[in-house]
């Protein structure tokens, strides 16, 4: 890490509060025991460990074959691993990213060109607000609880220009059901608002793995879908995020694009490919039991302890929210630090209100086990009342 970007990260952290959730992560990156971003670290299993030997000949393929039919299998094999089987696969529909930040921008400066106002979920990661609001959109807080639970009141959707919604959320894992969505959608359809969903961890969930795709078309409404794989796989920050949008959504999505990359590393392509044929063939199911007994490994370690609970006990997303009664998560944070263990409180999430943060913590769960359950253990001697 640059002594800029550190000084920058220690600078956003010092008693501000008003820290920026990146550059946290950014300090955690030259740490053994880093729990903070929600990339995928653990180690590879035996099938994935097969496709990185494989990299010369992806490599060879790369260099041989067409990038459009690079880019078609690896969105139809991602795609079909994650039950999205009427996903857009004309030209054009799905746009390959170097990340799904790479796509949230695109989206920001195509929705600031028809609109000044976007319906924000709260909480979520910091940085969907900051790209929107860093385009010159204002943001409406959308609460958890009433999203999933009842139609939006008719005057906010009058007042919006698009409603984007994170599922599974990150940091709280909710996850919006089939007809949820399908009510959303009508809803926004009937209001002419865009409805914008980001799916980045999508493959944790079987909950989420409904075909969304099926029900937005159908619903009329214009929308656009951001996918990831940079949380899926531990292939050292190799990825592939997707700006999937429909026929009829009237923004210039495909000329922004344009205007900041050509494209990706036919390389990647053939990973992402690879790793999805994996998935599909049982690497989800791996994956799948392998955060739940991360996640039990965190739950277990401070089952005890009065002044921690568990806010998500639902979540099957690859970082866990805890509880924390007594201290504040930034508090924890700097006491971490001294067993050189970054893990990431949760004030930036709220960004409509950070202070309802104040007492979570955030820690990445796609580790390997041994130093997650030293990081655990360090939690809990600094979480234990003297």
């Amino acid at each position: 890490m640059s002594g800029t970007l550190q000084s920058k990260a220690h600078a956003a952290h010092a008693g501000s509060g008003a820290e920026n959730l990146t550059q946290l992560e950014f300090l955690a990156l030259n740490s053994e025991f880093n729990i903070a971003d929600g990339h995928a670290r653990q180690p590879l299993t035996p099938g994935q460990s097969k496709i990185v030997n494989d990299l010369p000949l992806l490599f060879e393929e790369g260099e041989k074959r067409p990038v459009e039919q690079l880019e078609r299998e690896a969105h139809a094999a991602f795609f079909k691993a994650l039950g999205q089987h009427r996903y857009p696969s004309s030209p054009g529909r799905v746009l390959s990213c170097y990340s799904s930040s790479v796509a949230m921008e695109i989206l920001s400066r195509a929705l600031a060109s028809v609109t000044d106002s976007v319906a924000l979920v709260h909480p979520t990661f910091d940085n969907i607000a900051d790209l929107l609001r860093g385009n010159r959109l204002g943001l409406v807080p959308l609460e958890e609880d009433p999203l999933h639970a009842d139609d939006l009141p008719a005057e906010l959707l009058e007042s919006v220009g698009c409603v984007f919604v994170t599922t599974p959320n990150n940091p709280t894992g909710r996850v919006m059901s089939a007809e949820r969505l399908r009510r959303l959608a009508g809803q926004c359809a009937r209001h002419g608002v865009i409805l914008a969903l980001d799916t980045s961890f999508r493959g944790f969930d079987t909950r989420a793995q409904y075909d969304h795709y099926e029900i937005l078309d159908a619903s009329g409404v214009r929308w656009v879908v951001i996918e990831d794989t940079g949380k899926l796989w531990p292939t050292l920050d190799l990825k592939v995020g997707m700006l999937v949008h429909s026929e009829n959504l009237g923004l210039p999505v495909e000329k922004i694009y344009s205007d900041i990359l050509l494209g990706v590393s036919p390389l990647i392509l053939g990973m992402v490919r690879r790793f999805s044929e994996d998935a599909a063939a049982g690497g989800l199911t791996e994956l799948h039991e392998f955060i739940a007994a991360q996640r039990s490994v965190v739950r277990a370690g401070l089952a005890d302890l009065s002044t921690t609970g568990v806010p998500d006990p639902d979540s099957r997303a690859s970082v866990e929210r805890v509880l924390i009664r007594h201290l504040t998560g930034s508090e924890v944070w700097e006491a971490l630090r001294e067993h050189h263990v970054y893990a990431l409180p949760c004030r930036a999430f709220y960004w409509a209100d950070p202070a309802r943060g104040d007492r979570t913590l955030r820690l990445a769960l796609a580790r390997a086990s041994a130093p997650l359950a030293q990081c655990v253990r360090a939690l809990r001697h600094v979480l234990t009342p003297r």
